[in-house]
């Protein structure tokens, strides 16, 4: 049973500290093989215990304090694939009082005799703390109050001058975020340790046993000695084990003399640490240790419920905010809109400051982030990334966007329709800040004690390190959030398609029918004049047919270049609405002689639009009026300017469109526009047509009800 070999600076990451070959020399142990013959032992177990030791001696035959033969056949009899749990108890040899441990691992069984100062009473007047503190713990809302209170208490149980809480983050650097402490002791609250100052294979050891301690620092260690070419004693689960030569250069570069640590461990994870230091030796019995660990049990439990809690309650408004995107998404005629529409509760659910949606090249932003930035950003993902993307620091971006990115650091992309480039980016800002090191995080190669190697930081005084480029990185259960997110986008883009295949085969079937009409018109037409009939009444009726023809192929044209992305084309120039209303409205009452229509202008109206396409929009609002209209009632347009806005208002009496189908009145195609008896003609296009142009112009359309005539208002900026 030999020592390991010593620590250089090659294999001090992977440094064995399960199997040190020695133990702090408080303590005795003794070791036996699965058939209870003496295999082991420390140098220093024949003079501490009194015994005389010699290999293969059977554990029966060996004349251990009252109690403890015992303790090996419970045991014993709880062994299982060759590890039993630790078994206490105290016992006397001679006028030395010690806690013996119990416990089988790898097949071996370990007995361990600890040296304790204090009495018994005094010991069980801990444990009576202890349950007290765990119930104070119990009702602790928050994890800081949570982890502030432990380490008061656990200083309160132990009497370590300092009590520190560690909270890890994902890169395994740790931030004490509480502590209690002997007042003449500078305070390390608020300070980083990186992650190098827990070694990966220390990291695993803190989870395998939860509860180490030196006792004191500037121990000489007791070797272990035994049979030869016997495998090194594992002693993971060994209260007396010695540890790594660099944590004890660690400790004492801090000028501590005694110190603990327990570990807080989630869902398998070392989540978090109670560190306890001592400025000089200080033995804690294994009693009120043990207190110390169902401690960080109970906070690993009640930490792991809040946290739960947490979840819980984001998942809830997630899922509120899903259903209400759902909804739009589903009865919108443009999804990139109707999640535009949504993006202050999308930002909130997925912890955001700017959104950018992007679909058929169309894209549109919410928060401060410049139209031209965001452009560039769509363009920055590419298709072999995934339906989801994530970039946390500018580092992360492609560097031709780099320079151009600002204050925007973190990016989470969701691809919600591959078919049409459809993507929404959650952005948040670069997050400067200032990390409070415990001493410089590196670690360098000088002489140490042990030779050249990785030498433990010598300095713990506060180094500040300003962090730029990064932003805050998504968290689980944000990630959760947007993913769910993301699939009911999907959910919705199929719905979509489907419904647009529906839609364009009604379209042409729609299309079919109503061309036929009016070719048959032309078709007939010619074939009078052909035999000499009235030349003037066919021309009319060419004229109205091939007009009919256009209007429905113009429409058609219109909201193919619509939901391709490649909108209306705006040429606009200085336009007097005021004319152009009273040209369009002219024409329509000498179209339609039935036709009453009330007007209220101003003497001229001069604005910055397109003045075919705004023809457009009053034609298909007032056409609108005329086929759904009460019949004989007059339709009432009014014009006027406010606060550089252009108002126009279309109004008529006509029955209160029913609240379901507000939704879908822009939406091309309803059911309620085709085929409908008093539009024959009609694809339900005009008003979704209207409403597109409306905003390319950079203003709004919208509906109300004013008893008993229906609203729409068009509003629009002047320039």
């Amino acid at each position: 049973m030999h020592a390991p070999d010593p620590v250089t600076l090659d294999n001090c990451a992977d440094e064995p500290i399960h199997i040190p070959g020695s133990i702090q020399p408080h303590g005795a142990l003794l070791a036996f093989d699965a058939a209870g013959a003496l295999l082991g032992w420390s140098g220093n177990a024949p003079q501490l215990l009194g015994l005389t030791l010699a290999l293969n001696t059977p554990l029966a035959s060996l004349p251990l304090p009252d109690g403890v033969h015992a303790a090996v056949a419970e045991c014993l009899d709880s062994l299982e694939d060759g590890e039993a749990p630790a078994t206490a108890l105290e016992v006397a040899i001679g006028e030395l009082q010690f806690d013996c441990i119990v416990h089988a691992y790898h097949e071996r069984l370990i007995i361990e005799f600890e040296l304790r100062d204090t009495p018994s009473d005094a010991v069980a007047a801990f444990a009576l703390k202890a349950h007290a503190a765990i119930d104070r713990l119990k009702r602790q809302k928050t994890i800081d109050a949570l982890l502030q209170l432990a380490t008061e208490q656990v200083r309160a149980m132990t009497g370590f001058d300092r009590v520190m809480a560690y909270r890890f983050h994902q890169d395994d650097s740790g931030d004490v975020t509480a502590e209690a402490r002997r007042d003449d002791l500078e305070p390390y609250l608020g300070r980083r340790y990186p992650a190098t100052d827990i070694p990966a294979q220390a990291r695993r050891l803190y989870i395998i046993n939860t509860l180490r301690l030196i006792v004191d620092i500037g121990y000489t260690p007791s070797p272990l000695v035994g049979r030869e070419g016997e495998a090194p004693l594992d002693l993971s689960h060994s209260v007396l084990r010695s540890v790594s030569p660099i944590h004890i250069e660690y400790l004492q570069n801090m000028g501590v003399g005694a110190s603990m640590s327990v570990s807080i461990v989630v869902n398998g994870r070392l989540w978090g640490l109670l560190a306890c230091h001592h400025m000089a030796p200080l033995q804690v019995p294994y009693s009120i240790r043990m207190a110390a660990d169902v401690m960080a049990q109970v906070i690993a439990s009640l930490v792991q419920s809040i946290e739960a809690r947490e979840r819980t309650r984001l998942v809830e408004e997630s899922a509120e905010v899903r259903t209400r995107v759902m909804e739009a998404l589903l009865h919108h005629d443009e999804p990139a809109r109707a999640l535009l529409e949504h993006a202050p509760a999308l930002c909130q659910s997925l912890q955001a400051e700017a959104m950018v949606v992007t679909q058929y090249g169309k894209t549109m932003v919410y928060g401060e982030i410049d139209a031209a930035l965001a452009a560039r950003m769509v363009a920055s993902l590419s298709e072999g990334e995934g339906d989801m993307v994530e970039r946390v620091a500018v580092s992360d971006w492609p560097q031709d966007i780099q320079p151009a990115l600002g204050q925007w650091a973190g990016m989470l992309a969701l691809r919600f329709d591959p078919a049409t480039g459809g993507w929404l980016l959650a952005l948040r800002r670069e997050q400067i800040h200032t990390i409070r090191w415990g001493g410089r995080p590196e670690k360098l190669v000088v002489p140490g004690p042990l030779g050249p190697r990785l030498t433990p930081r010598g300095s713990f005084d506060e180094w500040r390190e300003m962090v730029r480029g990064r932003a805050v990185a998504w968290d689980a259960n944000e990630k959760l959030a947007a993913t769910q997110l993301l699939g009911e986008m999907h959910r919705a883009s199929v719905a979509k398609h489907i419904e647009t295949d529906r839609a364009r085969a009604q379209l042409l079937a729609m299309l079919g029918h109503d061309l036929r009409g009016p070719l048959h018109s032309i078709n007939m037409a010619a074939t009078v004049l052909q035999h000499g009939g009235a030349a003037s009444t066919m021309s009319t009726r060419i004229q109205a047919s091939s007009t009919r023809m256009e209007r429905l192929i113009s429409q058609v044209l219109d909201m193919s270049r619509i939901n391709g992305g490649v909108g209306l084309g705006l040429t606009r120039s200085e336009v007097d609405l005021v004319a152009l209303l009273q040209d369009l409205l002219e024409e329509a009452r000498l179209s339609h002689a039935e036709l009453r229509i009330e007007t209220s202008l101003p003497p001229a109206l001069l604005a910055q639009v397109d003045g075919d396409r705004m023809t457009q929009v009053v034609s298909n609002l007032v056409s609108n009026a005329r086929h759904h209209g009460t019949h004989g009632e007059p339709i009432h347009v009014k014009l006027s300017e406010q606060d550089d806005q252009v108002l126009l208002e279309v109004r008529n009496v006509a029955p209160e469109i029913p609240a379901e189908m507000v939704p879908m009145l822009y939406s091309p195609l309803k059911h309620t526009s085709v085929g409908n008896v008093r539009n024959r003609g009609g694809l339900g296009l005009g008003l979704h047509i209207a409403q597109e142009i409306v905003q390319q112009h950079g203003g709004q359309i919208a509906y109300r009800y004013e008893a008993p005539q229906v609203v729409f208002t068009v509003t629009l900026p002047r320039v």
